[in-house]
């Protein structure tokens, strides 16, 4: 079993930062690839970023230049870099493992990102 515990939300002013963490612990710890995704109110849940075996990464358009998705393999911890925030990325942020594609099955219970003056 696969416990993955989110961190880092808040409320943050636009153009501000913030970094949220995401720690995976469990036996037979096998994730290769990791996500963020964000679900908005009364939106659907979306990958904002992935990150996989060999350090590829992805993102989804309106976060790139923005957002830096990394992994700690040594922590079994990923990370997200959030700058340059924006009104529109207010949501609830959950981490996600996976062993072979996105979304696994793996989830984290989510963290609050308001970005409000």
């Amino acid at each position: 079993q696969v416990q993955l515990v989110e961190s880092g939300g808040g409320l943050v002013q636009p153009g501000g930062s913030l970094r949220l963490s995401c720690a995976a612990s469990g036996s037979g710890l096998s994730i290769s690839a990791m996500g963020w995704y964000r679900q908005a109110p009364g939106k659907q849940r979306v990958l904002v970023a992935g990150i996989f075996r060999g350090g590829l990464t992805n993102y989804v358009d309106s976060v790139k230049g923005r957002f830096t998705i990394s992994r700690d393999m040594a922590k079994n911890t990923v990370y997200l870099q959030m700058n340059s925030l924006k009104p529109e990325d207010t949501a609830v942020y959950y981490c996600n493992g996976a062993t072979r594609f996105l979304p696994g099955d793996y989830w984290g219970q989510g963290t609050q990102v308001t970005v409000s003056s």
